[in-house]
């Protein structure tokens, strides 16, 4: 179901159907929406994330999904210390142990929004989609960046052969030597927010026991989005 792990090759592939196209009424979400931050009550501890306004199709399709409910109950599914944890997918809900997941969602994909000042740092949330050449988004599956911190030898790798020799600007690759990341992902998935609370309950998240079995990396014991709602920002 997902590419292999390995160095410098990690992919967020999932996969499922043919897809349609997102398209959401703009009066669904108010102005106050907009101006809010998601809150994660997961077994694990609380989780607050900022969406980027750059991105308004990810983040109106991700206020759209908390406000109806979509994410609680489900789980994060997909965990790889020192990579990411991934989540989004409605099957796992009432998933049994040892079912493999990854494949659900709502049914559409929404366009890429790539963005040079985006990328993958330790701490973002970005867009999981399945291999398809416009690079598109899946509707509703999620990951947040933990990664690991870069020597300028390791970036230049990533630079040659990953990026394609698209060069890495400066002041992100100060970033990704002191705070970390997963360079190789840049301009290949959708950045559209960020953690600005709970990071440590990520780490925590991003540290239990997973399967080496058809489920491979999923959590042996559930770690669940117990309850996403929109908060108001703080001041």
């Amino acid at each position: 179901m997902y590419q292999g792990y390995e160095s410098l090759t990690e992919k967020i592939h999932i996969s499922g159907p043919v897809q349609r196209n997102f398209r959401l009424s703009s009066s669904f979400l108010t102005k106050k929406d907009r101006a809010s931050d998601v809150l994660f009550q997961t077994s694990y501890g609380d989780i607050v994330l900022r969406l980027f306004d750059s991105t308004p199709l990810h983040r109106d399709n991700f206020l759209r999904l908390v406000k109806t409910g979509y994410y609680d109950s489900v789980l994060f599914h997909r965990v790889i210390q020192n990579f990411m944890i991934q989540a989004g997918d409605p099957n796992s809900k009432q998933a049994t142990p040892g079912q493999p997941l990854g494949g659900g969602g709502p049914g559409y994909r929404i366009p890429g929004e790539f963005r040079t000042t985006l990328f993958h740092k330790r701490g973002v949330i970005a867009a999981a989609r399945d291999n398809n050449p416009e690079k598109a988004s899946s509707g509703s599956q999620f990951y947040i960046v933990l990664g690991k911190i870069f020597t300028d030898a390791g970036l230049d790798s990533v630079e040659t052969f990953r990026l394609n020799g698209r060069k890495i600007p400066a002041e992100q690759r100060e970033v990704y030597k002191t705070v970390g990341g997963t360079p190789h992902l840049d301009q290949t998935y959708t950045v559209f927010g960020e953690v600005i609370s709970g990071m440590d309950v990520v780490d925590k998240i991003a540290a239990v026991q997973t399967s080496k079995g058809a489920d491979r990396d999923r959590p042996i014991e559930d770690v669940r989005i117990i309850k996403a709602k929109l908060v108001n920002r703080e001041k």
